[in-house]
């Protein structure tokens, strides 16, 4: 089985995460922050399945959605990251870019942008 992990502290984001990703046929595993997700992602990969695509904000307590990407690149080098954040700053960016974030969305943002964005990072 192949997951899409979203990764957000907003319970509300993550449901419409979902609600715009779930007629793609991964499951979807949530997580509340990166630590949370970095623990969901070893048990799926320790059963044998794979994880396809991970959706992260970026501001988050315990472990935030950069820390997240950079240790996340260290399990896996090819999966791509989307980093989904209300921020727009130019140097944080680029920090993401560095470590290996395949796409940056800005919220609120468009269901239609997600899916589309999503669907280029699955081919």
């Amino acid at each position: 089985m192949q997951y899409i992990i979203i990764i957000d502290d907003s319970l509300t984001i993550r449901a419409i995460v979902e609600l715009v990703l779930k007629n793609l046929g991964y499951a979807i595993q949530h997580a509340e922050n990166g630590e949370d997700a970095l623990k969901k992602i070893r048990e799926i990969i320790e059963k044998g399945d794979g994880i396809s695509l991970c959706v992260t904000d970026i501001n988050m307590p315990v472990m935030d959605g950069i820390s997240f990407l950079e240790e996340f690149k260290k399990i896996d080098k090819f999966t791509p990251v989307v980093m989904l954040t209300t921020e727009s700053n130019d140097s944080r960016l680029a920090e993401c870019k560095k470590l290996g974030a395949s796409a940056w969305i800005t919220k609120p943002f468009h269901p239609d942008k997600l899916l589309s964005t999503v669907k280029r990072l699955l081919k």
